[in-house]
């Protein structure tokens, strides 16, 4: 198989398995290692995900974190363009947004500095397979242009992945964190 795109699509089949899989055995708490990564960037605007279909579930530590700082939520502005944030905190009403994600009811956009970042799968090196928009990489690669902005993966661990069909605009991840470990890699990608 040498077409990039059915490489992408065959590699996002096998992860979406795994990943449902994954969900499918998780137990509550899943989100503990990411609760003690962020308390460590108190006070750092970030942005979150609501979680959809069987992705892992951050919202324990995005609410912790809304506790010392501003937390938000990716919403959708247009097909081909960054996301924006818009200011989630536990309990704020919300209304349904594209691809089945909810979003904040009331509109309130900054930037963060840093984002969790769902996905589909992962790699040892900072590697990320997404949902194939590019709507994260975009984002990255604007929020990354104009300051340091520190992405961490979010992730069962079996959504780790050898060999992913990555592109040079796919936008590297600075951390992943899975129910079990936290996996840096070296350097900052993207940091001034």
């Amino acid at each position: 198989m040498s077409d990039p795109g059915q490489i992408k699509t065959e590699a996002r089949r096998a992860a979406f398995a795994r990943r449902k899989a994954a969900h499918a055995m998780a137990t509550p708490g899943a989100a503990g290692r990411l609760s003690e990564v962020l308390a460590g960037y108190r006070g750092v605007p970030l942005a979150g995900y609501m979680p959809i279909r069987t992705e892992i579930d951050p919202l324990p530590a995005m609410a912790e974190a809304a506790a010392h700082g501003p937390v938000g939520v990716p919403v959708i502005v247009a097909e081909g363009e960054p996301l924006r944030f818009s200011r989630w905190e536990p309990g704020c009403e919300m209304v349904d947004g594209p691809f089945g994600a909810r979003i904040p009811a009331r509109e309130d956009f900054f930037e963060p500095e840093l984002l969790i970042v769902p996905l589909v799968a992962f790699d040892r090196a900072g590697g990320r397979l997404g949902y194939g928009g590019g709507f994260y990489d975009r984002t990255l690669e604007r929020l990354r242009a104009r300051r340091a902005t520190l992405a961490i993966g979010f992730a069962y661990g079996a959504q780790e992945a050898e060999n992913l069909p990555l592109e040079p605009t796919d936008q590297p991840l600075d951390m992943v964190v899975t129910e079990a470990e936290v996996i840096t890699f070296g350097g900052a990608h993207g940091r001034s």
